[in-house]
């Protein structure tokens, strides 16, 4: 199993955790904040499980369907990712309202303090592992399970200072508050989420500081006349290039066939991640350089 299952799976089982502790908390001690938590990780334990599976499936080779491999099922499954998110947001806000309405008061506090301090804990130290291998791997399924977790932490924190206040002052109604802030705190993970994931969904190229860098490259070989039609998206993992190249159109084949391979050999080497280079030599003078 690679460094991507493996964290996909810690994710799973720490989600799965935290599901029991904080739904079982918030249902005993009446804190209604305390149970979204617990429902808002309920919705982290499936997009998880949801997140292990797109990482095998984008491992699979380029087969008759799909001859770019299936990198997108990463992006697919950020996406879901995120619309679960909102809805969760959503349900924890009509939820927070009602109670605000009902007047609904926690019966105590005090365990609900102790399992928040653990989420707190456990999610910061899930998530700083998530985003170091999804920096590692440029897996976006990943990296978004690691901002979900991260916003689970400001949430948490949330929680637990309005728990703090409602114990010093005694205003019971504070926790049903608190619980409709964390609510929109979701709703904005899971919209910038959903952003990203349709961004490269759509083919976006990738950032102009990049694609500035990979001319840079192109242009420091000595036979390079030019370049024009440079074209990047991604796919999961793998960034994708395509750009067409100008030799002097004297130059032999051979030579113009090494000088492309030395390209895609110093793109690499800029430091991308996995990168699919596809180069097309031109004549110099066929076509103006953009």
């Amino acid at each position: 199993m690679e460094k991507k299952e493996r964290a996909a799976l810690l994710s799973v089982g720490a989600n799965a955790g935290m599901v029991v502790l904080k739904i079982a908390t918030g249902l005993y001690t009446g804190a209604m904040s305390v149970l979204s938590e617990g429902i808002h990780s309920s919705v982290d334990l499936f997009s998880a499980m949801g997140q292990f599976f797109a990482i095998k499936k984008s491992k699979a080779p380029p087969d008759k369907e799909h001859d770019y491999g299936h990198g997108k099922f990463e992006n697919v499954s950020a996406g879901t990712e995120s619309i679960l998110i909102m809805m969760a947001g959503i349900m924890i806000a009509l939820h927070a309202v009602e109670s605000i309405k009902n007047n609904r008061e926690p019966e105590t506090i005090t365990l609900g303090v102790i399992v928040m301090v653990i989420s707190v804990i456990l999610n910061f130290l899930v998530s700083s592992y998530l985003m170091k291998v999804a920096e590692e791997t440029s897996s976006q399924a990943l990296r978004a399970d690691a901002v979900h977790l991260r916003a689970d932490i400001w949430t948490g924190m949330g929680v637990l200072l309005g728990l703090g206040l409602i114990k010093l002052t005694g205003l019971m109604w504070l926790d049903s508050v608190i619980s409709l802030g964390v609510a929109f705190v979701i709703i904005h993970a899971g919209a910038s989420l959903a952003k990203s994931a349709f961004l490269e969904l759509t083919d976006a190229s990738l950032p102009s500081e990049e694609e500035d860098k990979i001319g840079e490259v192109i242009r420091s070989i000595p036979e390079v006349r030019g370049l024009h039609a440079l074209r990047t998206r991604r796919s999961g993992d793998v960034k994708m290039l395509d750009v067409h190249v100008l030799f002097e159109g004297a130059l032999p084949l051979s030579r113009i066939h090494a000088i492309c391979d030395e390209l895609e050999e110093k793109i690499r080497r800029i430091g991308f991640g996995k990168m699919d280079i596809l180069i097309h030599p031109e004549p110099y003078g066929h076509i103006e350089e953009k």
